[in-house]
């Protein structure tokens, strides 16, 4: 299953809508997705599963890339 998780790129950013960035993730579940990331130094907001047509409409994005971890 694909997420879509918001983060700040430091962990010690305090959370502000402008400096948010997004990236797609491969996993089982949410906690599947945090737990991969715990790893990284982000600041994780939250883990969104993307399905259905929401995915369709993300992957026409140019910039859409799924990391695998």
């Amino acid at each position: 299953m694909v997420f879509k998780v918001y983060y700040q790129v430091t962990i010690s950013e305090v959370p502000i809508r402008e400096n948010t960035k997004t990236m797609f993730v491969e996993g089982e579940s949410v906690r599947d997705v945090r737990l991969k990331l715990k790893k990284e130094p982000y600041n994780v907001e939250i883990v969104l599963p993307v399905t259905g047509a929401y995915l369709d409409y993300e992957k026409q994005n140019e910039d859409y890339k799924v990391l695998e971890l």
